[in-house]
Formats: structure tokens, sequence, C-alpha cells
């Protein structure tokens, strides 16, 4: 029987990669995680949905809101900002969400704990990045031994909770290449932080992928297609609820 993994899944570039390490590479049962938490349009939920059902992997959606903002992926008031690709990771952009890597990891370790899973996995990337104190590799070991200090399955068998971040230190090109070589369907994925029908091309998340694309010798498959697969809506409205889990169709 193959091991179980909690794969965190966003719908962009990184985390599907990860996924595709998991499944490819260790081999393992994956699960993948989704949230839909108030972000500020749902292409990124519905290319997650996407791809989890491409991989043949169940599904679990938590909903839940921060009813107090900090970031202008939750915050329709806060513009998103528009860098010069040299200044990306200098300063912490209003991008970034409040604590949401250590909310996510908390429910990722819940549902590992449950379904016996010694393994969770996190696209995230120390590199080509935007500053966020939560992907850092310090960050991350300090969560690892969080969960094995406080998870069900570490206690009482000693088998210790893994927290997989296996794009930590490469490049977006590095990624690309990774993904290329685990036949990751990149045309799937979504990594504009506004939304809309076709990638920005300005905000922070879309130049770090276009950099990775271009250094891999590729053009980004995400500005081939307008509508990227997903249809042709033009707008992304958010959707407000009370905090709540749901079960979608498996797979």
């Amino acid at each position: 029987m193959k091991p179980k993994a909690v794969v965190l899944l966003s719908g962009g570039l990184d985390s599907a990669t990860a996924l595709a390490w998991a499944q490819h590479v260790k081999k393992w049962d994956c699960r993948c995680l989704l949230f839909d938490y108030g972000q500020r349009h749902r292409r990124e939920l519905r290319a997650a949905r996407t791809l989890a059902r491409r991989a043949g992997c169940p599904v679990q959606v938590v909903r839940f809101r921060l009813p107090w903002g900090g970031s202008s992926l939750i915050d329709p008031r806060v513009a998103v900002p528009a860098h010069r690709s040299s200044s990306i990771g200098r300063g912490l952009p209003n991008t970034y969400v409040p604590a949401r890597n250590t909310i996510f990891i908390a429910f990722a370790l819940s549902w590992a704990d449950v379904l016996g899973a010694p393994n969770v996995v996190i696209g995230a990337n120390a590199l080509d990045y935007s500053g966020y104190p939560d992907c850092r590799p310090a960050y991350l070991r300090a969560m690892e031994k969080a969960a094995r200090l406080g998870t069900r399955l570490s206690a009482p068998s000693g088998r210790p909770v893994r927290l997989w971040a296996p794009l930590l230190r490469l490049s977006k090109t590095q990624i690309v290449q990774m993904g290329r070589s685990l036949r990751v369907p990149y045309e799937l994925t979504w990594s504009c932080y506004r939304g809309g029908r076709r990638p920005c091309g300005t905000c922070d998340s879309c130049q770090l992928r276009v950099k990775g694309f271009r250094g891999a010798g590729e053009t980004d498959p995400a500005l081939a297609r307008p509508s990227n697969g997903f249809g042709n809506r033009s707008s992304e409205r958010r959707q407000t609820a009370d905090s709540s889990r749901a079960m979608p169709h498996q797979g």
C-alpha cells in the first residue's frame, strides 16, 4: 500500500508541480487540499479542482474567511501592486495574506492526522518569490517540528509527520523544467493575482511565472490560450460564507 500524502493545491504553477512530484517521484497516494478563503477571484480555485481531477486525487475544500483583511488578495479595496521584476522580494508586498501558510498547514495536518498520512506537501519557494515570511526554510522547519509534537499520528508511534517543500530551493526556471519532466499540465494552472480572462502580466506572480518559462526556453501556456480552458467569465466575484468545510465529489 502506498504511503498517503496531503498536498496543498492552490491551482498555480508551484503547487501543481509539487503535486506531480508527490505522485510521480515519491509514488504517494495523494489527497488534494483546496482553500476557499475569500480570495480576490475564483480562477485559481477552479484551476485547482481541474488539476486534482486530472491527477485522479480526492479533494477536500476548506472554506473560511479572514474578516480583518490585511491583504490585497482578500480585500478588493486594496490594489494589487505591479512591481518591476528586479524589485520583487525586496520588502513585503500587500499580497501577503497574514499567516496564511500557518492556517493552511494546520488544516493539512488535521486532515493528515485523520487519514494516517505521514506526509504533507506544500509548493513553497524561497528563491524566486515575493519575500513572504511563511515561505522561508526556518519557518517550514518550525512547522514540521510543531506537527511532530502536536499530532496524534506522531505521538503514539513515534513516526514523524513530514512537511515536504520540494521546490523550496529551486528557481522558477528549475521548477518549470521539473514540471515538464513530470508532464505537469501547466496550461491548466492559474497564477495571476488579479483574475480575469488572461493573466495581467504585471503582478509579482505573473512576472515570476514568465521568468520561469522564459528561462526554460518556453512561452507560458497561460498566455497562449485566452480563456485558459476555464470559460470566458469576465469578472470574478468573491463569495462570502461562514467558516465551513465541504467534501465535494472525490476526484
